[in-house]
C-alpha cells in the first residue's frame, strides 16, 4: 500500500500572511483613523452646516454709478470673491498645472501623489491637492512643527477634502481656493491681487500675470514680486514650464513668455490712498449708522449685526468715478498754482506772522495752543499721564517726520522739525472742497473733501462749515422774486442803503458798503445786480421782503445751520457747508424742486440680497417760474459778471491768468449758471455753477480764517474757487459719455416773470408760444 505523500510547506507563507494582515490592518487603521477623525476625537471637525457656509471674513466693496471699485472697508481682509465665470481659463490652467495636475481626477485625496510622496519623502513633490489646500486655509491652519500634531493635521485635511469634494463641484472649489488665499499687501483673494499687482479685474488677466499670481500660492512672503522680483519672475517660469509640460501652452509661447518682464502696476489699496478717500470715509460713518438701525437677520453661528469690514457687502453709489477723477485732477491741478502764489506773498520778509494776517502774538498763540491740544501727539501723551509741561516741552523737540508737500515725488517729503513747527507749517496750506450734484435726482457724482487725505483728514464738503458770502444773496433775491414779485428786470439805486436799529432785531442801524467802498448812484437790475454783488441793492431787498421769508425758504432748501433773523445774512454771514448749498442751488436747477443729495443708491448682502434702496426726499419749494427767473439771474454772472472769465480771455500779461486761472481758457460757450463768493478779509473763496443737469460747488480756504491772501486780487471766489469748477467742467466735456448737458435751461411754457429786460413780458409770452407752436413743425 502506497504512503501518502505530505505537502510540501510554502516557505514565505509565514510573510504573506503577514503581508495581508499588515495591508488589511492597514486599511482597517487608516479607516479608523479617518472614522475617528471625522468624529471629532483628533478635535473639533466643521460641521455639515460650516461646510455649506465656510466662514471668510470679507470686505465690504464700494461700487460706483459706471460699474467700478471706489474702494473697499476692512480690517485684515481685504478680500472680495469673484465666482468661477469671472476666472479666466490661463489662470485655472496655471493653477491646476503647478498645484494638482490630476484635479478632476480624484476626489479631495491624490492617491498616486501621497504614495509618492511617501516613498521619495517629499523630494519628488508633495501630495497636497487643492481641496486639501483649501480645507487647511478654512478650517486647519497652520501646520504644526510638532510630527505627531502635524499627521493628526494632514488626517483631518483629507476628510475635510473629501467632504469639501461631495458639497461642492470643482469649479466652486477653484474659486473658493483662489477666493481666500493671502497675496500680501492687503491682496486677499485673486480679485485683490489683480487689481493691486496689476491694476485690473481677474478676467483681464494675461497668461504671464496668471502665471506669477499663481507662483505666489506657494509662498506669498517668499515669492513677493515688490521686495524679490528675481526670484518670483524664476518662479512664474516655473509655473509657465508647468503649463508647457501639460499642454496648456506651445513651447513656442512659453519661450516668449518667460522672456518677458513682470511690467506690474502695484496699486496698493488702503483707507487713505484710491479715488475718492474723503467719500469713502465720510460713507464708512454712514454705513455703521445704517447698521445700528437695521440688524441683521438672526442665523445660528453667525454674528448678530453686520460688520462692515467682515460680511462681504456691496454698497452701490452715485459717484462717478470718471467725474471723481476730474473732480480731484481740477482741485490738485489749482490748489498747487494757488498754493505756490500764497507762499510767494507769505515769505517771513513780506509776512512775518505768516501764516496769519493782521493777528497779534496772542492770537497767534491761542491759535498754536488749541491746535496742540487737539491733536493726537496731545491726547496720546495725556492717557500715558504725563504732566502738560512734559506734553509742552515734547513739542518744541525736533522729531523726524514725513510732511505733506506738493512739489514731492508722492507729495510727501522727510524732514526734521519740531510737533510745533509742524502744526504751524500745515496751516499755511489752503484747503479747498467740491462736490458735484444731479438736481433732477440728487446724485451726488463728485466728493473732494480736502487737497490730500493722507495729511488733511478733515473733510470740508460736510463736516466743515464756512461763511457763504455772495453765494447766500440769490436766496434773498428768491425771496423778493417769490413773496413780491419781484423780476430780473426791475432796477434798484446803488446808493448807500441803511435798515434803521431794531427793525429785523438789528441793534444798530445797518448800513453796509459795497466791496470796493463806493456806490455808482447808477440804477442797476437785479440781474446785474447779482451779477456784480451789489450789496447796497440786496440791503434793499431784505429791507423790503424781510429776514424771515428768507430763513423759511433756505430752511426748506436744506440749509440746516442756525440763521439768524437779522439784515446782516443778507451778505453771507452765516456758515454752511458745501454739501448744504449744493443741495440748495440744485432745486434752481430742478425747477423749484429740492432733492436731498443722495449718495447710497443699494446696499446688497455678499449673496446679492437687498439691504437697503433709498427713497428720494424731494420738497416742492419754489415755482417753476421764480426757479427760472432765478436760474436767469445767476446765468448773467457769467455773462457779465464775476464769473464772466469762464468765457472771455484775458490779456497775456495779466498776473491772474499767469499765475491763478488753472486750465484758462476754459472755451466754455453753452449757458452756465452761477455764483461766486468772497467773505470778509478774503478768508473763503466760493462758486457754484451750474449746468441743466450738474449743480457743482468749490469753496477754497484756509484751515483758520487768518490763512488768507492780503487782497481782493488774489483772494476772491473769482480768483481761488472758479478755475477748479473750470477746469472739472472742461475735462467732464471732453467725454461725451458723460452726457453733460450743453443745452439752455428748460423755460417755462407760460413763464409769468420778466425775465428779458429788452422786451415787455407780454412780447415774450408771445413769442414763447410762437416758438413752441413751431416746434412740432418738420420743414
Amino acid at each position: 500500500m502506497a504512503t501518502k505523500k505530505k505537502p510540501k510547506s510554502n516557505p514565505f507563507k509565514p510573510f504573506i500572511k503577514a503581508f495581508w494582515i499588515l495591508f488589511f490592518g492597514g486599511v482597517l487603521a487608516l479607516a479608523l483613523v479617518f472614522l475617528l477623525a471625522s468624529w471629532g476625537v483628533f478635535g473639533e471637525m466643521p460641521t455639515f452646516e460650516r461646510l455649506e457656509n465656510p466662514q471668510t471674513n470679507l470686505a465690504t466693496e464700494i461700487i460706483s454709478s459706471d460699474g467700478k471699485t471706489l474702494g473697499k472697508f476692512f480690517l485684515e481682509d481685504n478680500r472680495t470673491d469673484v465666482s468661477y465665470s469671472e476666472l479666466p481659463q490661463n489662470l485655472v490652467q496655471a493653477l491646476i498645472a503647478t498645484e494638482d495636475v490630476r484635479y478632476y481626477d480624484h476626489s479631495g485625496v491624490d492617491a498616486r501623489g501621497t504614495i509618492r510622496a511617501v516613498l521619495f519623502l517629499g523630494s519628488r513633490g508633495g501630495a497636497s491637492t487643492i481641496s486639501q489646500q483649501l480645507a487647511r486655509q478654512l478650517f486647519v491652519g497652520v501646520r504644526s512643527k510638532n510630527v505627531a500634531e502635524a499627521v493628526v493635521q494632514k488626517v483631518k485635511e483629507w476628510v475635510i477634502a473629501t467632504r469639501l469634494e461631495r458639497n461642492y463641484t470643482k469649479e466652486e472649489i477653484i474659486s473658493m481656493y483662489l477666493n481666500i488665499y493671502d497675496f500680501g499687501y492687503n491682496a486677499d483673494g485673486i480679485r485683490s491681487a489683480s487689481r493691486i499687482y496689476f491694476g485690473k479685474e481677474p478676467k483681464d488677466l494675461k497668461t504671464e500675470e496668471s502665471a506669477l499670481l499663481v507662483g505666489m500660492l506657494k509662498n506669498s512672503s517668499l515669492y513677493n514680486p515688490i521686495r524679490r522680483e528675481p526670484l518670483t519672475l524664476e518662479r512664474r517660469n516655473t509655473v509657465l514650464t508647468q503649463m508647457e509640460k501639460y499642454e496648456y501652452i506651445s513651447e513656442s509661447e512659453r519661450d516668449s513668455l518667460v522672456g518677458l518682464e513682470m511690467n506690474l502696476n502695484f496699486n496698493p489699496e488702503n483707507h487713505r490712498e484710491g479715488l475718492a478717500t474723503y467719500f469713502r470715509m465720510y460713507l464708512q460713518g454712514w454705513l455703521k449708522d445704517w447698521i445700528s438701525k437695521n440688524p441683521k437677520p438672526a442665523r445660528e453661528g453667525e454674528r448678530d449685526t453686520w460688520n462692515i469690514y467682515l460680511d462681504g457687502l456691496k454698497v452701490y453709489t452715485t459717484i462717478d468715478s470718471r467725474m471723481q477723477a476730474n473732480a480731484e485732477t481740477a482741485v490738485q491741478d489749482h490748489m498747487k498754482r494757488l498754493q505756490a502764489e500764497f507762499f510767494v506773498q507769505n515769505t517771513p520778509d513780506r509776512n512775518p506772522t505768516t501764516p496769519f494776517v493782521d493777528l497779534s502774538s496772542d492770537e497767534i498763540g491761542g491759535i498754536m495752543t488749541r491746535a496742540m491740544k487737539s491733536s493726537d501727539r496731545w491726547r496720546a501723551m495725556s492717557r500715558e499721564g504725563k504732566s502738560e509741561d512734559e506734553i509742552r516741552d515734547s513739542f518744541n523737540k525736533q522729531t523726524e517726520m514725513t510732511v505733506f508737500d506738493w512739489n514731492s515725488p508722492g507729495m510727501e517729503k522727510d524732514t526734521v522739525m519740531t510737533p510745533l513747527d509742524s502744526i504751524r507749517y500745515y496751516k499755511t496750506f489752503l484747503r479747498s472742497a467740491m462736490m458735484s450734484m444731479e438736481p433732477q435726482t440728487g446724485h451726488v457724482k463728485a466728493w473732494v473733501g480736502g487737497i490730500n487725505y493722507r495729511h488733511f483728514q478733515y473733510d470740508h464738503v460736510i463736516q466743515g462749515a464756512r461763511q457763504a458770502g455772495s453765494t447766500f444773496k440769490p436766496f434773498i433775491y428768491a425771496a423778493a422774486i417769490d413773496q413780491l414779485r419781484r423780476s430780473p428786470c426791475d432796477t434798484l439805486p446803488d446808493t448807500q442803503y441803511c435798515i434803521e436799529a431794531n427793525k429785523y432785531g438789528n441793534p444798530e442801524p445797518w448800513c453796509p458798503k459795497n466791496s470796493d467802498g463806493k456806490f455808482s448812484g447808477q440804477s442797476y437790475t437785479l440781474k446785474r445786480a447779482l451779477a456784480n454783488s451789489v450789496n447796497s441793492v440786496t440791503a434793499q431787498l431784505i429791507d423790503e421782503v424781510g429776514p424771515k421769508p428768507v430763513v423759511s425758504i433756505v430752511k426748506n432748501l436744506g440749509l440746516t445751520s442756525e440763521i439768524p433773523e437779522v439784515p446782516s445774512i443778507a451778505l453771507g454771514t452765516p456758515d454752511f457747508s458745501v454739501y448744504e448749498m449744493v443741495g440748495a442751488y440744485g432745486a434752481f436747477a430742478n425747477q423749484g424742486v429740492y432733492v436731498k443729495p443722495v449718495m447710497v443708491t443699494r446696499i446688497e448682502d455678499k449673496n446679492g440680497t437687498v439691504l437697503y434702496e433709498y427713497t428720494p426726499e424731494t420738497k416742492d419749494v419754489l415755482s417753476r417760474d421764480v426757479a427760472y427767473a432765478m436760474v436767469d439771474l445767476l446765468k448773467g454772472v457769467t455773462e457779465g459778471g464775476s464769473g464772466t472769465r469762464l468765457r472771455h480771455t484775458f490779456a497775456k500779461d495779466n498776473g491772474v491768468y499767469k499765475e491763478i486761472m488753472t486750465g484758462y481758457p476754459y472755451e466754455l460757450t453753452n449757458p452756465i449758471a452761477g455764483k461766486t463768493g468772497t467773505t470778509q478779509n478774503q478768508s473763503d473763496g466760493w462758486f457754484i455753477g451750474m449746468v441743466p443737469n450738474l449743480v457743482t460747488g468749490v469753496w477754497v480756504g484756509g484751515e483758520e480764517r487768518a490763512t488768507h491772501f492780503k487782497t481782493i486780487y488774489y483772494g476772491q471766489g473769482a480768483s481761488m474757487a472758479l478755475p477748479i469748477w473750470g477746469l472739472y467742467m472742461k475735462q467732464n466735456y471732453e467725454n461725451p459719455d458723460l452726457e453733460i448737458s450743453l443745452a439752455d435751461f428748460e423755460r417755462p411754457e407760460e413763464l409769468s416773470i420778466r425775465v428779458d429786460c429788452n422786451k415787455p413780458v407780454e412780447e415774450e409770452d408771445d413769442n414763447q408760444e410762437l416758438e413752441d407752436d413751431l416746434e412740432g413743425l418738420d420743414f
